[in-house]
């Protein structure tokens, strides 16, 4: 099996839109709801590259997104943020992180292979 890819997404019918994009590669796929659920997990499985909406329930995506940056052993983990908020909103996550990738929801069809392959191939 190829290399791991957490989906960090609350919206049922996205989080299967990514798996059905994803479907037909060697990537490992693991889901979580929020970023709760996804601290969990990090703790089982260090994923390669994380794929984020910022909108979440209990812990936004933003708030994990500078929680795996400030912690060391999570910080070198590529992120794509994938939201319908503008990424001029974001700013300070690109300060933090000048690699960060940021993709609308409208386009993720065309883009999220793209993106992930550019990151880890």
């Amino acid at each position: 099996m190829g290399k791991t890819i957490m989906i960090v997404e609350d919206e049922q019918h996205f989080q299967d839109l990514y798996k059905a994009i994803l479907e037909d590669t060697d990537y490992r796929i693991i889901c979580a709801y929020d970023g709760g659920d996804a601290m969990e997990k990090l703790e089982e499985k260090r994923p390669d590259l994380i794929v984020l909406d910022i909108l979440l329930n209990i812990i936004t995506g933003d708030t994990l997104f500078l929680y795996l940056k400030s912690m060391p052993e999570y910080a070198g983990i590529p992120i794509i943020i994938v939201s319908n908020v503008s990424k001029s909103d974001y700013t300070n996550l690109m300060r933090m992180d000048p690699e960060v990738v940021f993709l609308q929801k409208a386009l993720v069809c065309e883009n999220l292979i793209t993106a992930i392959k550019a990151k880890i191939g």
